[in-house]
């Protein structure tokens, strides 16, 4: 009889699981996307030929200094690979680049594709039908090195031969392995962003080219003066963190408040009163590791109020349910903020300038860095109960850049 009995109790809760699974399922709570999410889908583009021109000139390509080409490409690869150790999928550009619809390639590359007739007679649209021609009979590899190295062909009327020469002039698209910068991805979906630096700009076609090849459909594309790159953006389970300063301005944020882009009722407008390249974006003075854990680097940490390095945060919220954001309040101590909620830990300046604070959070307290910091950074961490992967950068960094930059997380699973 208790055998029996058992059994019955053990089938009762058998159902009951089954009927709770269910109903967990039709009822599941669509929670906010949080950095501190597990990864679980990033977009990367390993650099390649397109590098080589930023190099020769760092300044001139938004780099910090020169890096070998090739080094850096094996940086990268070997980043990817500790990526999906962690069961991560990555995407990569020129992975998606091989495979979307040719039609599409040749529009992008026919674009990006310039014949300079201006020294000549010739009509404009017989040069640009002679373009399409020419576009129209390339094999893929070459539309991607149009689409990578966007060249000018600079022509000029001659007596011999052809009865052409030219030259050859190349925008190549260097900064691209910064994938964080041209899109971001929210709680509500993807966002196409406006670069800042002109010699960026055409990054955001190719990266709307990889959504729309993964059948991801954008909520929004920042227009005309608004500015949005992705450094800036740093989702934080109930509330957004985006940054204003050298690369995002008020009107970009605008756009996307009024888009109901963020998905959270709280957002944090982080000020930036400093303009330095080295912390050009939120994401290379702020990170977030856990809904209780942060990183500050020092400089601002302990900065006064008459002091660059100061931060200060204005705060926009709503009505739940509603899509209009009103400013609560303004001109807040950026600090002090943080220290209501997270438990901070400092980056000192020998590690901010290593690129310490530009890491990538993968889980909660499990983290991609750049290797070669200081013991007390790594004692700081330890102390914190933060798992730290050590990633090999030193080539990838002189870009103005680490492993946080690299890196477009384009799903992450919900940590409840």
């Amino acid at each position: 009889m208790n055998k029996v009995r058992i059994w019955t109790l053990t089938v009762i809760l058998v159902v009951c699981n089954s009927i709770n699974c269910v109903f967990a399922q039709k009822n599941k709570v669509d929670y906010p996307q949080a950095e501190w999410s597990k990864a679980a889908v990033i977009l990367m583009h390993t650099p390649g030929q397109e590098l080589f021109n930023g190099v020769i000139h760092p300044s001139a390509g938004l780099f910090e200094d020169y890096f070998d080409v090739d080094k850096a490409a094996a940086e990268h690869r070997n980043y990817i690979k500790m990526l999906q150790k962690n069961g991560i999928k990555v995407y990569t550009v020129q992975q998606i680049l091989e495979e979307t619809g040719i039609d599409s390639l040749r529009a992008l590359a026919g674009e990006l594709l310039q014949y300079d007739v201006s020294t000549l007679d010739d009509d404009a649209v017989a040069a640009d039908r002679y373009k399409k021609d020419v576009i129209a009979k390339m094999s893929r590899a070459d539309l991607i090195r149009c689409i990578l190295l966007q060249p000018t062909v600079v022509l000029y009327k001659t007596d011999m031969n052809t009865g052409y020469e030219a030259q050859y002039v190349q925008n190549p698209l260097m900064n691209l392995y910064f994938t964080r910068d041209q899109s971001i991805s929210t709680p509500r979906g993807h966002v196409i962003c406006n670069m800042n630096s002109l010699q960026r700009e055409p990054e955001a076609d190719i990266i709307s080219l990889c959504y729309a090849h993964l059948g991801l459909k954008p909520i929004l594309r920042i227009q005309g003066e608004g500015r949005l790159e992705g450094g800036d953006y740093l989702p934080a389970g109930t509330l957004s963190f985006i940054g204003c300063g050298m690369r995002t301005n008020d009107e970009g944020i605008r756009q996307l408040m009024d888009a109901d882009a963020f998905g959270h009722d709280t957002v944090v407008v982080v000020r930036d009163h400093k303009f330095w390249q080295m912390q050009m974006h939120l994401d290379t003075y702020f990170n977030i590791i856990d809904n209780d854990l942060c990183t500050l680097t020092s400089s601002r940490l302990n900065a006064q109020k008459d002091d660059p390095e100061y931060v200060t945060c204005d705060l926009w919220v709503r009505a739940p349910g509603t899509k209009k954001y009103t400013l609560l309040q303004k001109d807040r101590s950026f600090v002090e903020f943080l220290q209501d909620r997270f438990e901070i830990i400092p980056i000192d300046s020998e590690d901010e300038m290593h690129y310490a604070n530009n890491f990538l959070t993968i889980a909660p307290r499990h983290i991609m860095a750049v290797g070669g910091q200081s013991k007390a950074l790594q004692q700081r961490f330890a102390k914190a109960g933060v798992k730290v992967e050590w990633i090999p950068l030193e080539s990838l960094i002189d870009g103005y850049g680490a492993a946080h930059c690299m890196t477009q997380v384009l799903k992450r699973q919900e940590r409840w």
